[in-house]
């Protein structure tokens, strides 16, 4: 995984033709087809990977309004979380003509044939929430998103905290629930808690059952059930993302045991659903990934399409927070 810190700034391009797949959703309706001063709108292409989450679905929703009060031209795709479909989406862009395109992308690699003909098009791309692995850093202009380690960092580090307030003795039993294999979010997120992990806990934390659940509430009441047939003894569960948390809650209760008790929750994210469970003392802590990036997004495409250097990196602003702190935060929840 390509160090996103040490990335150099860079323009990007793209070049080449192809139909948007048939069993990705497009939405080609636009936004405005004018700045307001007179002037052509900019037209955004946008790839989203899908609606999985809670999460995902207000980003989705921060994308399009932010496009909307800037007066883009936005054509937006979701790509069902198959990969196959973004790239059909990003040809389809290019095809049009787009003056950029944006994505967020399903996994970290595959994406260099492309990009490639992205930048023979020259048409700047601009990554959303996740990550890349790419052969030349020149192939997109700027990542605007989170730092997943640092929160995979924070999550080991608030469990630390649940722990000590839970008064839990002996060995700590966790089972980690990762987002979709192949993912930046997933891939970080886990090096991140294992990091701290075996640097400050060694001898009394192990994982001791890891699997997928797709970031989906289904997924994770599904793996989560397995989790428990096969390590009835777990006392800690780390979510990827709170939705997981909240479909293995249900998985947890059917077993006859109590979350955020029986076994103590961290998970990722801060959706509304996930606080109001930290609110009932079912999930212990959340660490917040902002999905608001809608109007960093704008501001960025319209530096990028006036020739301005933008950083390599634009990260979110985020929290922690644990059960004391749900109820007073709900009110303001925004997504």
């Amino acid at each position: 995984m390509l160090n996103r810190r040490n990335f150099l700034t860079a323009a990007v391009g793209v070049a080449a033709a192809g139909g948007l797949a048939a069993c990705a959703k497009k939405d080609d309706t636009a936004s405005s087809s004018s700045s307001g001063d007179g002037s052509k709108a900019i037209s955004l292409g946008f790839s989203q990977v899908g609606s999985e989450s809670g999460w995902r679905s207000a980003n989705t929703d921060s994308v399009k309004s932010a496009a909307k009060e800037a007066g883009y031209s936005l054509k937006f795709s979701d790509a069902q979380q198959k990969q196959e479909n973004q790239i059909s989406a990003i040809r389809s862009y290019i095809a049009q003509k787009v003056d950029v395109i944006a994505f967020s992308p399903v996994v970290v690699t595959g994406w260099d044939a492309v990009l490639k003909e992205a930048k023979a098009a020259k048409i700047p791309v601009v990554l959303t929430d996740r990550s890349v692995e790419t052969s030349d850093e020149s192939l997109y202009v700027t990542l605007v998103g989170s730092d997943f380690t640092d929160e995979g960092r924070r999550a080991a580090k608030i469990l630390e905290k649940v722990i000590a307030k839970a008064g839990l003795k002996g060995a700590v039993k966790i089972a980690q629930l990762e987002g979709t294999t192949g993912a930046a979010p997933a891939i970080e997120r886990a090096k991140g808690f294992k990091e701290v992990m075996d640097a400050d806990h060694a001898s009394d934390w192990k994982v001791v059952v890891s699997q997928t659940g797709d970031f989906t509430r289904a997924g994770g009441k599904q793996v989560m059930a397995a989790f428990l047939q096969s390590n009835p003894d777990i006392n800690v569960l780390f979510a990827h993302n709170d939705d997981m948390a909240i479909g293995a809650i249900q998985s947890i209760e059917a077993a006859g045991k109590k979350p955020g008790t029986d076994i103590l929750i961290v998970s990722i994210d801060g959706v509304k659903d996930g606080f109001v469970a930290m609110s009932e003392g079912k999930i212990n802590a959340i660490v917040e990934c902002n999905p608001l990036l809608g109007p960093q997004l704008m501001d960025v495409v319209k530096k990028v399409k006036d020739g301005e250097t933008v950083e390599r990196w634009i990260k979110t602003k985020e929290g922690d927070f644990m059960q004391d702190q749900a109820k007073a935060a709900l009110p303001t929840r925004k997504y």
